[in-house]
């Protein structure tokens, strides 16, 4: 809802916002969930199936060559440039060439312990563990 409220409040029509986010591993969130249910559950590691992505690209370095860093966020402008093609085949662009993707790989890795202390900020998983 923050999001929302923020793009109203600070886009201009085309703009795309991306909120910046910490990650976690799968094994980190599990692990994380064990400890504050309190739970004897066991995790099982099955391995990568099929199609299966192994981090997520939120913002690509086409992307973020646009991108305006508004603190917690991302702001990507629209892409109003013209249809004159010849010239992306000549010359490139220099500025897409140096920056690189914001991806979960990136950003700030969240450890079991970081990871418990956000989800206590969800009132579900407060609600739950201190009952």
């Amino acid at each position: 809802l923050d999001l929302v409220v923020y793009a109203f409040q600070h886009g201009k029509n085309g703009d795309i916002f991306v909120q910046k986010a910490p990650a976690s591993t799968i094994a980190d969130l599990a692990q994380a969930l064990i400890e504050l249910y309190q739970s004897k559950s066991k995790v099982r590691i099955i391995g990568t199936r099929h199609g299966e992505k192994l981090y997520e690209t939120l913002v690509n370095r086409e992307e973020m060559a646009r991108a305006t860093d508004m603190g917690n966020y991302y702001r990507i402008s629209a892409d109003n440039r013209g249809l004159d093609y010849d010239s992306y085949f000549t010359e490139g662009e220099k500025e897409v060439s140096s920056v690189e993707d914001y991806h979960s790989h990136n950003t700030l890795q969240l450890d079991v312990e970081k990871t418990k202390k956000l989800l206590l900020k969800l009132d579900r998983i407060k609600k739950d563990v201190s009952n």
